[in-house]
């Protein structure tokens, strides 16, 4: 248990979403387990069990409450070396990495640690075994879907990880005392439109319109799409193929909206465990901010942008090759080179989005590619090399996906490979691997943030920010977009009247619709 009963009381009593999926609260005189944030009336002090974990409380009995929906919190962020084994085990299994026979087994082989280690990490930690854990996701995501989607009962079954329809019928009524079909005559199923709807909940407070401006600056043409507040791609996992589309319903709400299509139902755990991380949904920005405000140099730009992420990678091994192309390049000239790499490798995809019309090359297509045929897009030789070398590790090795252990030792893994330097392993360890200490050694955006050239200084200055240097490269970078966007808009501001027609025209329209509003 990470805080005390007196802690988790106050934040039950004040409802505080800073605290919403780090412990449930189980009522021991309805048999019903909460989120801190349930709108409920607040029990008594001496009617609650804590509960570090979902699963937990289940196995103590206590079934989920209908009206937060524990289902929905977010999950436990990481936050210090000791619990970053325990997270990276929970976010395997929470994609689905026991949902196959032999997953323990073939999840202790990829993570390089035994069976029995693996089941006392989680155990210590969370307090149930990782079975345990695997199958309260699998029940909390069938509920989910039976309240929120028209996919049948058998499809929300297999959906969900189960491999027996009997089996989940018997669990389900187990554990919450209710048949799947009961429980969805209770909540209303919506109508059938092809396409699966779901939400994420999110500890606030969240800089949206940021996050998007980092991901649009670096879509793939033809595979990602920002336009306005919402972001589009395709997805190819295995045989399975189709799109997905996140936003944000409103600003007072901490939940993103998710649209998939149905195609996908098969991977679903995978899917979302991805969006998860690529808008990094289970950070602590209370404590992030708390740790890097004390720094007098962050201070400002952490004032400035509340909320902050480390944008994560929906397909690691796509943002990998990524990264390599931006060795040395502008962010612009690295993008329109993606966007080639897709549009020649990739295959076609059909999605309702003009935009979106190829999935991404995956590893097997681009390792069986002669660095000539990239360099004839435009990339430099030694770039094109490095990007199928990495292609050839990710095969071979699986070196973004399945190695485990201490990310230090995962970046030097990285770094064997041809043409994989320190800056681009820091780079992906904090997108790909979502190491929120990761640094991206010889960064001159962030040379010229703390106007300096020495990168010896530039790491003295980084170790004030451990455990939270990716956060705080974030701030940095956000920083100097800040800085570039005013200056420009000062320069234009001191142009002289004749080299401004535009905002002439401009200021005259607004004119006369005020005019015609007031008529």
């Amino acid at each position: 248990m990470m805080f005390s009963e007196e802690a988790c009381y106050r934040a039950l009593c004040a409802r505080d979403r800073r605290f919403d999926g780090m412990f449930f609260v189980g009522v021991v005189t309805t048999g019903v387990y909460c989120r801190p944030v349930c709108p409920a009336r607040t029990p008594r002090r001496d009617r609650c069990r804590y509960f570090s974990a979902a699963a937990a409380a289940e196995r103590d009995g206590f079934r989920p409450c209908l009206r937060c929906r524990p289902e929905l919190a977010p999950g436990r962020a990481p936050m210090d070396s000791r619990h970053q084994r325990a997270a990276e085990l929970a976010a395997r299994i929470d994609a689905g990495a026991l949902d196959h026979p032999g997953g323990l087994e073939r999840l202790a082989v990829e993570l390089r640690i035994s069976s029995r280690q693996l089941r006392r990490i989680v155990t210590a930690e969370l307090g149930v075994s990782p079975v345990a854990l695997a199958q309260t996701r699998r029940l909390l995501l069938a509920k989910q879907l039976l309240t929120d989607t028209q996919l049948p009962i058998i499809e929300v079954a297999h959906a969900s990880g189960f491999s027996s329809v009997r089996r989940f019928n018997e669990l389900f009524r187990l554990h919450y005392r209710l048949t799947p079909g009961r429980l969805r005559k209770q909540t209303g199923r919506p109508a059938d439109s092809g396409v699966l709807r779901l939400t994420l909940a999110y500890r606030p407070p969240l800089a949206w319109e940021e996050l998007l401006r980092f991901l649009a600056a670096r879509a793939i043409y033809g595979v990602e799409s920002v336009e306005g507040d919402l972001y589009a791609r395709t997805v190819a996992m295995g045989e399975n193929c189709g799109w997905i589309k996140v936003a944000r319903p409103g600003k007072n709400v901490c939940s993103l909206s998710v649209e998939l299509s149905a195609s996908l139902s098969p991977v679903l755990p995978a899917v979302l465990a991805r969006i998860r991380g690529l808008f990094d949904l289970d950070a602590r920005p209370d404590a992030v901010a708390e740790h890097l405000m004390s720094d007098p140099f962050l201070c400002p730009a952490v004032r400035r942008t509340h909320g902050l992420r480390v944008p994560g990678a929906f397909d690691p091994f796509e943002l990998a090759w990524r990264a390599v192309l931006g060795q040395q390049v502008s962010v612009r000239a690295a993008t329109a080179l993606a966007g080639r790499v897709a549009e020649t490798f990739g295959e076609p995809a059909t999605t309702p989005f003009p935009a979106l019309n190829r999935y991404s090359p995956d590893r097997h297509c681009l390792a069986a590619v002669e660095p000539a045929a990239l360099a004839r897009l435009g990339i430099v030789r030694a770039r094109a090399r490095a990007i199928v070398a990495l292609a050839r590790a990710a095969v071979a090795t699986n070196v973004l996906e399945g190695a485990g252990g201490d990310p230090e030792q995962r970046i030097e893994r990285l770094k064997a490979i041809p043409g994989i330097g320190p800056w681009t392993a820091g780079y992906i360890a904090m997108r790909v691997l979502r190491w929120p200490d990761a640094w991206p050694e010889g960064d001159g955006a962030l040379r010229k943030a703390l106007a300096t050239t020495s990168d010896r200084a530039l790491r003295q200055a980084a170790e004030r920010w451990r455990p939270w240097r990716a956060y705080a490269v974030m701030y940095l970078w956000q920083s100097l977009t800040s800085k570039e966007n005013k200056n420009h808009e000062l320069h234009i501001a001191s142009l002289p009247n004749r080299a401004q027609p535009r905002r002439r025209v401009v200021a005259r329209r607004a004119a006369r619709g005020h005019r015609r509003n007031l008529l």
